[in-house]
This record gives structure tokens, sequence and C-alpha cells, in this order.
């Protein structure tokens, strides 16, 4: 028998939603959205993101840290890294998301723009390099040795410099560029069903006592919008957003899941969503969450009466696991969101 004590009463369950109260008018942005996603009849599927940032030779390499944890706390001993509060938590109990502050973005981005940029002049060089030496009537090395002085010096040599000095920032000074933020942003809650988000405004203004307000309800109440919206080439990009029928409460998944032009990846996530806080089934089964399925009552009953192997994905090799990438990328492609009935409409009555 599955121990549900675990779970709070105020737990989400698909088959244990009760009847509720006439839903409010929306608010502007989602009167504009206008694309509001039915609930249940989910597809055990997730935005294929969330699989392929957690590859088996990731997880042995976290599992290999965890080995030599107190190793790795002796080296980090007086580092802010090993006392700080990163306010992000992903596992068994809850989903609560952060963003990093704007100073550890500058060395992601000076990094990743450094690298991006100098491979795209790299290629571009080479076409450029040989169109120059071929009406140059100077002697090739003459000719070559011009170019890499006065042009690929610094257009390649600054990107490559950018993408160098970010890189060894973040690879070997933690302490410099991986700051905590000032908090969590918003928390979905597996154990007692309810989803928070958390307030830095206090009527429109920020507060400057450090407290944070939380602004909490059953999950429940709240729908699922896919907002659509052009991007500088006008090109429609669509993000999901939660949004509580009653009150001025609003989760945009825009920093988790990068808005694009395809709906399937925004409706994957209301699925992932749904499957994850729903607890009369188990944890999704994803890489993340296998170190914590045996924690979770639901899902370590499911697993024992299907006898699931505890290190499924740990143990996983590469050309397999490229198949499964690949597979969600196909059920995510045809995922049948737009055909579902919306089931919470047998106990709701919404008025839009």
């Amino acid at each position: 028998m599955t121990d549900q004590s675990w779970y709070a009463q105020t737990a989400y369950g698909a088959s244990e939603v009760p009847q509720q109260g006439r839903s409010s008018e929306r608010s502007w942005i989602m009167r504009l959205a206008k694309a509001r996603l039915p609930w249940g009849n989910t597809n055990d599927v997730c935005p294929v993101s969330f699989v392929e940032d957690y590859s088996p030779t990731d997880l042995r390499y976290q599992e290999k840290l965890q080995g030599n944890r107190d190793e790795l706390i002796a080296t980090y001993s007086n580092s802010t890294y090993k006392l700080s509060d990163f306010h992000m938590t992903d596992d068994h109990d809850r989903f609560r998301y952060a963003l990093l502050p704007a100073s550890s973005h500058f060395w992601i981005y000076m990094s990743g723009v450094g690298r991006v940029v100098f491979f795209l002049l790299f290629i571009v060089s080479i076409p450029a390099y040989f169109a120059v030496i071929s009406i140059d009537h100077e002697p090739i090395w003459e000719t070559t040795k011009t170019i890499f002085i006065q042009l690929f010096s610094w257009l390649l040599g600054l990107p490559l410099l950018s993408w160098a000095i970010g890189s060894i920032v973040i690879k070997h000074f933690p302490n410099l560029w991986l700051k905590p933020s000032r908090g969590p942003i918003w928390e979905l809650n597996r154990r007692t069903g309810l989803v928070t988000v958390f307030d830095y405004k206090n009527n429109g203004e920020y507060k400057k006592n450090g407290t944070i307000g939380e602004l909490t309800a059953p999950f429940y109440e709240f729908d699922a919008y896919i907002a659509t919206s052009p991007d500088s080439q006008g090109m429609p990009m669509n993000v999901l957003y939660l949004a509580h029928r009653y009150r001025n409460i609003m989760i945009n998944f825009g920093a988790l899941l990068c808005p694009g032009p395809e709906t399937q990846p925004a409706c994957a996530l209301w699925d992932f969503i749904q499957n994850y806080m729903d607890v009369s089934r188990p944890l999704p089964d994803l890489p993340q969450y296998e170190e914590y399925r045996h924690l979770d009552p639901t899902t370590a009953e499911y697993d024992r009466l299907t006898g699931r192997n505890p290190r499924f994905w740990i143990d996983m090799d590469d050309a397999t696991f490229k198949q499964v990438v690949r597979e969600m990328h196909r059920r995510v492609n045809n995922i049948d969101t737009f055909q579902r009935p919306n089931l919470m409409a047998g106990y709701v009555t919404y008025v839009d």
C-alpha cells in the first residue's frame, strides 16, 4: 500500500478536484492571449530540453561529485558558492524556480555570445580570405600576413578573447560569477498541491525591507494560456502562462521555456506540469527525478509494481539516449492538446 500521509490534504489529484465558483474576468493579457489550454488527458511528454539537459553522462558525473562531497566541501569551505542559497529546487517535493542575477548572466553571455560570434565570423572569413588573395597582386604570404594583422586579429580576436575570459571565469572562479539571486520567482509544490508566486512588490513599489510576499493558491484554481506576440522580426512567439481564475496571480514561464514560433513545446510544458503536480500518478520519468523517485510514495509504489530499474537513466548508453530524445521530439510535435476536451469545465463555470 502507498503511504499517502506524506502528501498534504491540499495535494492535487486529477480525480479529486472540488467544485469551484464561477471564474472571474480575465486580465488584459489573458484576454489578448485567447488560447486557454484544456485540463486533463495528458500525455507523458515534456519540453525536449528537459531531457536533453540531463544526459546519462551528466548524471554519472553528478553521481561522482556526490561521492566526493566531503572533498568538494573542503575545496569550497571559504566559498560563497557553498554557503549561498540559490533558491532553486526541482525534486519530488517542489519545483521552485529562480533566475541568476544580472552579474552572473554577464559572464554567461560573455562566454556564450563570444563563442557564437567567433564561429560565425570564422566561417565567413574563410571565403573572404580566398576572395582577397585571388584578386590581390602581392605574394600570398604577404597578403595573408596583412589580412591577419589588420583584420582578423581584431575581427576574430575580440570574440575569441570574450569567449576565453568568460569560460575561464565560469570554470575556475565560481566566487566571481556565481551569485545567489534575491529570491525565488515561483514554486509548484507537488506535496501540498499549492502554487506560489513570490511577490517582491507592494502596491507597485519594490519592497525595501527585504521581505518577500507569497501569493499562494491551489493548483486546480489555475488555468494555462498560450500568449502570442511578435518578435523584432514580426515572427509570432508563443509563451505559456499560468493564471489564477479568481485573483491576480500569474506565472510567465518564458524564462523556463524560451518563447518560440511553435505552440507544441508550450503544450508539452502544460502536460508536464499537470503530471508533476498529480499525486495520483508517479513523477514524470525524467533523468533529473531518478534520484528522488523512491522518496515520493506514489512513485515508489509504481516503481515497485512495475519493476522499474532504479538506474534506468544513469546507466543508459549514449545511443539509446539519443533515440529517447528523438522520440520525445516526435511526441511533442504530435501533441493533441487543442483537440482535447477541457475536463476542468466539469468543476468550473467559465465566463470567457
